[in-house]
């Protein structure tokens, strides 16, 4: 399969492209955890059907030393008793803020209340910022269908 664009070419993805890094930067350098980073970039991606950030931040994850038993359960997370009570408040957090359009009231008070339990103001910011990004990311790499697999880790760092 072949991308429809190819944002490292492109002169004007280019310039965009050099500042969503910068983003990712910012976020990756956080004080939110960095395995909470890597589950809620893949779950934000898996419901958004983006095969190409999916193999990015799997790839990133394991790397990172995450094991392929949380990997694997983070689409069936509620179910799933190897997550913490604070990176299931944010993949709970991640999933309303990713799916606004499903529900009428956007993120619940309850949903937010249980992530600021177990976040503060700054890893809160990151967490809203990262889930946001990732919800920009999977669109740009879903429209123009970005082939996945061969991604190797750091590769962007």
């Amino acid at each position: 399969m072949d991308a429809r664009l190819n944002f490292f070419t492109a002169p004007m993805a280019g310039k965009a492209i050099k500042h969503l890094m910068a983003v990712g930067k910012i976020l990756k350098d956080s004080p939110l955890p960095a395995a909470t980073q890597e589950l809620v970039s893949l779950r934000v991606s898996q419901i958004n059907g983006c095969a190409v950030c999916i193999d990015m931040h799997t790839k990133e994850a394991a790397a990172a030393g995450e094991t392929s038993v949380r990997l694997n359960l983070v689409a069936a997370w509620r179910e799933a008793t190897v997550f913490t009570e604070a990176e299931r408040a944010a993949l709970e957090l991640a999933e309303e803020g990713t799916r606004v359009g499903d529900a009428a009231g956007g993120v619940g008070d309850e949903v937010w209340a249980h992530a600021a339990k177990h976040y503060d103001e700054e890893q809160l910011t990151a967490l809203v910022l990262l889930i946001s990004f990732m919800n920009m990311a999977n669109r740009l790499n879903v429209i123009t269908r970005q082939p996945a697999g061969d991604y190797e880790p750091g590769q962007f760092h």
